[in-house]
């Protein structure tokens, strides 16, 4: 039997490199473990902080490690093992690489900006080889948070009370300023979250119970990103469901994070014992449905494929059920939520790992109009 090689690809340049190569390990594990054995090959391909490529034994050094690699500075590639994402290279000169053309699918474990936004998926398109997870709209949609919110009202999804803001409006005259705080406080009222459109992993948000911390937020999310959006807090358990499927998906049981911090920060969600995961989420049978059903929309309605875990807020005291977010590619860990999601639901780590992977060949074999 033939082995199919995987183009494991992690890394990337974004704040959540470290939470990549820590889903690429557990992914590189899931490969090798059980009948994964007999059937994959893994081609380890590292992207460093500063957006170079390496293929060959560094990357395979990183998943041995769990360490970020840094080379010095290098204009030049030093051999055909690196791949520098300078403008002057080609599409051609990147093919050219014999482990690329080697690869038969490819698994782009990747996080955050430059890498779950629709970049890399658009690369792979271009290329025209299948690949794992979301295309680029779905991964586009995904990550633009006031994209994501406007097709989910479109489709009718309940969600928050939120306002998306861009940076010219919070970097204005100080004549602007103050009308816009005015509007927030007015629409949304404290506490609420002030959060960068475009980042994961809870990185630039905070939560604000006052004008001044308001001002402070909005001026430091601007500096994260030049689209913002200002959420009304509530009081509200967090569910999550995975969701696992092309065209006819699947959701997961759903889940609930507790955690004693403001909220679901970048320190609790990485810091093991900040946070507990109770799986299945003891919610009434009805809410589970509800979430389920929801899920399954949005993973429609952005135009998802292959894997995607959704976030609600569920308001004991109303019953109220809001969509918060869809993550098209979330941490992939052994202790994250989506494969222990999964888990719960009857399916294995490397089953998960071997079904997503059939699922990128199966979107890929279905032929299209050229």
């Amino acid at each position: 039997m033939t082995k199919l090689r995987v183009g494991l690809l992690f890394g990337g340049r974004s704040g959540e490199h470290e939470v990549s190569i820590s889903s690429a390990r557990a992914i590189a594990n899931a490969l090798s473990a059980d009948e994964n054995t007999a059937k994959y090959e893994i081609l380890p391909f590292y992207i460093q902080k500063d957006g170079r490529w390496l293929a060959g034994d560094t990357p395979q050094q990183v998943l041995i490690s769990g360490t970020p690699q840094q080379l010095p500075d290098s204009t030049t590639p030093s051999s055909h093992s690196e791949l520098s994402v300078a403008k002057t290279q080609t599409l051609s000169h990147w093919q050219s690489l014999s482990q690329v053309a080697e690869v038969d699918v490819w698994f782009p474990i990747l996080h955050g900006p430059n890498g779950e936004d629709g970049t890399i998926q658009g690369l792979l398109t271009l290329m025209q080889v299948p690949f794992v997870g979301s295309g680029v709209l779905g991964s586009a949609v995904g990550m633009d948070k006031i994209v994501m919110k406007t097709v989910f009202a479109q489709t009718g999804l309940p969600q928050v009370k939120y306002k998306a803001l861009n940076r010219g409006q919070i970097w204005s005259n100080p004549c602007v300023f103050p009308k816009l705080c005015d509007e927030i406080e007015a629409t949304l009222g404290y506490p609420c979250f002030v959060k960068p459109a475009n980042l994961g992993s809870s990185v630039g948000i905070a939560k604000v119970r006052s004008r001044q911390e308001l001002e402070a937020a909005l001026d430091n999310a601007a500096s994260y990103d030049r689209k913002i959006i200002v959420e009304a807090g509530v009081v509200a358990r967090e569910l999550e469901c995975a969701v696992l499927g092309n065209d006819s998906p699947k959701a997961s049981v759903v889940g609930e994070i507790t955690y004693n911090a403001e909220f679901y920060d970048y320190e609790t969600k990485y810091t093991e014992g900040k946070a507990n995961l109770l799986i299945p989420a003891p919610v009434p049978e009805a809410v589970t449905r509800q979430i389920q059903e929801m899920a399954l929309q949005a993973f429609a309605a952005v135009d998802a494929a292959g894997l995607a875990r959704v976030d609600f807020f569920y308001v004991e005291a109303t019953g109220e059920v809001f969509i918060n977010e869809i993550n098209t590619f979330p941490g992939f860990t052994a202790t994250s939520m989506y494969p222990l999601l999964w888990a719960h639901s009857g399916v294995s780590f490397p089953e998960l790992v071997d079904k997503l992977i059939q699922l990128a060949l199966e979107r890929h074999s279905v032929p299209t109009r050229e």
